[in-house]
C-alpha cells in the first residue's frame, strides 16, 4: 500500500479518534505533507522511538506508541519474562503523560504489570526503577534534547539499560510484525488498576534512588567545610531535573542553590529557548546572567529528562565564566572520582575507565595515569551500560566511572544510563574539594591538561530533513566509505575504522584487523600527531555528525588546531553535499 493509500485509509477508518482524522482532512491539500507522514511507518531503532508529535504512520501519536507497545509486549511474552512487569517514566513534553499511559494500558491489555510514576521523572531514575523493581523492562516517553515538537519512546531492559542484542532486534522485529493497529491490545484505566496491572510509583523510587547517589560522595568533610559558602545557580530548561537536583544538593549540604526562575516549572513548549540543550550557548544566557548577578561559582543545566548535564565554571582571576564542553566536564568529574577512590580506599586492580569511541583522547591518558584500564565503546550510554552488565555476569572488570562526550556519564552502577543528577552533585563536590585547596573547578581544569595533554575536541553537523535528508546522509557515508581520504587538512590518515565492515585498515600497508565492537554506521579516521576524525549519523536527529580531536602543546595552539582542523572538515562536507 502506497503513503497515499494510507493516508486515505486512516481517514475512512473508524479505529482512529476524530480528532486525528480532522487533523488528516486538515492537510487534504498538501501532498507533500502527507507523503511525509505516510511514505513509512516510524522506525523503532535500537533506541526506540523518536520523531514529530502528529497524526500519522511516520509520527508519533497515541497509534504508533500503541503499535510500538504491542510489539514490546509480543517480545516479553515470547521469552516468557511477562511476570515482572514493566517500569514507565515520562518527561515534561507535550503528549508525554498520555502516550505513558497509552504504553501502560497496552501492557495490562496482554498480561503485564506496569509501574507508573505519579508523574514526571528523569530518565535515570527510570533506569534505576528497572533495577529496584526487578522489572524485565522500562519505558521511558522522551525526546531528550530535541526540539518542541518531537518526542520518543525509550525501551529498557531488565539490567537497566537501553536496550541491546539480542532484545533490541528481538522487539524491533516484533514491532515490524504488527501491521494492523486494530489488532493492537488496550483496556481501559480502572480495568487495568482493577486487575492489578496498573500500579502507581513515586517516593517508593524516588528516596532510595537519592541515597544510592549520596552513597557515592567521596569526601563529605569538604561539603562540610565550604558547601555553605558555595553558590550554585541550576537550570532544569523546563524539564524533569528541578526536584531531584535540588533535593540531593540540599541534602548534602548546598543551601545555596538558585533556580534560573524562567526556567524552573515543567514546559514542554520550552519558550526560552529554541530547543533544550544544555551543549547550546543559549540555553545558558539565563543563568549566566543570574550567576553573575549572584556571583556563583559554578552554573549547571541539565536537559528535559536530566541525562545530560551542561557547565560553566568561574575564573577568579579574571572573573568571567567558561563553558566545559561534555568532554572536559566528563573528565574532570572521572579524575576527581578515580583520583579521590585511589586516595581514600585504593584502585582494584581491573578498574576500568569507558568512554565512547567519540569521546576524548583525554579519557586515555588519565586511564594511563591511574593504571587502569581504558575501554572504548560505540556511541550511546546503552553500551557502557552493556559492559557494566558484562563485567558483573564474568567476574572480570571493575567499572570506576564511564562518560561520553555528549555531556554524559556515570558515577556508580545504580543505573545503567547517563545521569545528570549524579553528574550535578560529583561536579559539586569536586568544587567543594578543590575550594578546600584554594583551587576553582577551572584551576582544577587548567591543571589537568598541565598534567594530561592539551587535548581539544569538538563536533559539527549538518541538518539534512525529510526523505531526502536521509538519502543523501546515506549517500555521504557511501562515499567516504567507498574512497577513504588519505589526507584531512594538514594531518595524514594513518588508518580507517569501519565499525560497519568491522575493520580497522592500516593506510600505508592495507592490512585489517577487527575493531572488537558491533557492527554499526560509523567511520573513524586515526591521524598523523594524535588527531582525529570521525563521522556518524545521528541516531535521534536528521543529521550527519562530524567529530575530531586534536592534542596541542598548549591551549592555544590545541584551539588553533582544531580549528584549523574543523574549518578543512567543513570543506570535506561541503564538497559531498
Amino acid at each position: 500500500m502506497g503513503y497515499r493509500e494510507t493516508y486515505e485509509a486512516w481517514l475512512d477508518n473508524p479505529y482512529f479518534d476524530e480528532a486525528t482524522r480532522e487533523e488528516l482532512k486538515g492537510i487534504a491539500g498538501d501532498e507533500k505533507e502527507i507523503e511525509e507522514r505516510f511514505y513509512m511507518d516510524l522506525e523503532f531503532g535500537t533506541a526506540g522511538l523518536r520523531g514529530v508529535i502528529g497524526a500519522g504512520t511516520n509520527r508519533m501519536n497515541i497509534y504508533t506508541v500503541r503499535k510500538a507497545t504491542q510489539g514490546l509486549a509480543n517480545y516479553i511474552l515470547k521469552v516468557g519474562a511477562q511476570a515482572k512487569g514493566v517500569a514507565i517514566a515520562y518527561d515534561s513534553r507535550r503528549m508525554s503523560p498520555e502516550f505513558a499511559d497509552e504504553a501502560a494500558l497496552c501492557l495490562a491489555a496482554n498480561g503485564i504489570k506496569a509501574y507508573v510514576f505519579e508523574s514526571l521523572r528523569p530518565t535515570p531514575e527510570l533506569s534505576y526503577a528497572v533495577r529496584r523493581l526487578g522489572c524485565t523492562a522500562g519505558i521511558n516517553i522522551t525526546a531528550s534534547h530535541n526540539p518542541p515538537e518531537y518526542n520518543g519512546y525509550k525501551v529498557y531492559w531488565e539490567d537497566g539499560a537501553q536496550i541491546t542484542p539480542p532484545h533490541d532486534t528481538g522487539i524491533m522485529d516484533e514491532v515490524r510484525a504488527v501491521t494492523d493497529y486494530a489488532t493492537v491490545k488496550t483496556m481501559s484505566l480502572e480495568d487495568a488498576k482493577a486487575a492489578g496491572l496498573y500500579q502507581v510509583i513515586g517516593a517508593d523510587i524516588d528516596d532510595p534512588y537519592i541515597e544510592e547517589l549520596k552513597k557515592l560522595v567521596l569526601h563529605q568533610d569538604c561539603i562540610d567545610k565550604v558547601g555553605a559558602d558555595m553558590k550554585i545557580v541550576y537550570s532544569p530548561l523546563h524539564g524533569t531535573g528541578n526536584i531531584p537536583v535540588r533535593r540531593v544538593l540540599k541534602e548534602l549540604g548546598f543551601p545555596n542553590v538558585y533556580v534560573v526562575p524562567e526556567q524552573e516549572l515543567p514546559d514542554g513548549e520550552f519558550p526560552t529557548v529554541s530547543y533544550p540543550n544544555p551543549e547550546a550557548a543559549e540555553a545558558f544566557e539565563l543563568g549566566l546572567a543570574l550567576g553573575r548577578k549572584v556571583d556563583a561559582d559554578l552554573i549547571l543545566a541539565t536537559d528535559p529528562d536530566a541525562d545530560r548535564l551542561g557547565v560553566y565554571v568561574k575564573d577568579s582571576k579574571t572573573g568571567e565564566y567558561h563553558s566545559l564542553t561534555g568532554n572536559m566536564s566528563g573528565c574532570l568529574i572521572g579524575d576527581y572520582v578515580i583520583g579521590q577512590r585511589r586516595e581514600l580506599h585504593g584502585l582494584p586492580e581491573d578498574g576500568a575507565f569507558i568512554r565512547s569511541i567519540v569521546s576524548t583522547n583525554m579519557a586515555d591518558a588519565i586511564a594511563a595515569h591511574y593504571g587502569i584500564a581504558l575501554v572504548e565503546v560505540l556511541t550511546g550510554f546503552k553500551f557502557i551500560g552493556q559492559k557494566i552488565l558484562e563485567f558483573e555476569n564474568t567476574g572480570k572488570g571493575t567499572y570506576l566511572f564511564g562518560m561520553e562526550e555528549s555531556y554524559g556519564c556515570l558515577t556508580g552502577t545504580y543505573a545503567r544510563d547517563k545521569d545528570a543528577i549524579v553528574a550535578s552533585m560529583a561536579l559539586c563536590e569536586a568544587a567543594a574539594y578543590y575550594k578546600t585547596k584554594g583551587m576553582t573547578l577551572w584551576d582544577a581544569m587548567l591543571a589537568m591538561y598541565e598534567k594530561y595533554g592539551y587535548y581539544k575536541d569538538d563536533v559539527t553537523s549538518i541538518t539534512l530533513k525529510g526523505i531526502e535528508g536521509l538519502a543523501k546522509i546515506q549517500e555521504i557515508m557511501d562515499t567516504l566509505r567507498a574512497d577513504a581520504p588519505k589526507q584531512i587538512g594538514s594531518y595524514q590518515v594513518t588508518a580507517v575504522r569501519d565499525y560497519k565492515k568491522g575493520t580497522i585498515t592500516n593506510m600505508a600497508d592495507g592490512s585489517e584487523r577487527p575493531t572488537g565492537l558491533p557492527s554499526s554506521n560509523v567511520l573513524y579516521y586515526e591521524m598523523t600527531d594524535g588527531a582525529w576524525v570521525c563521522v556518524r549519523p545521528s541516531g535521534t536527529e536528521p543529521k550527519v555528525k562530524f567529530y575530531l580531536g586534536v592534542k596541542g602543546s598548549s591551549m592555544e595552539n590545541a584551539d588553533e588546531k582544531s580549528a584549523a582542523l574543523s574549518k578543512e572538515v567543513l570543506a570535506m562536507i561541503n564538497q559531498m553535499l
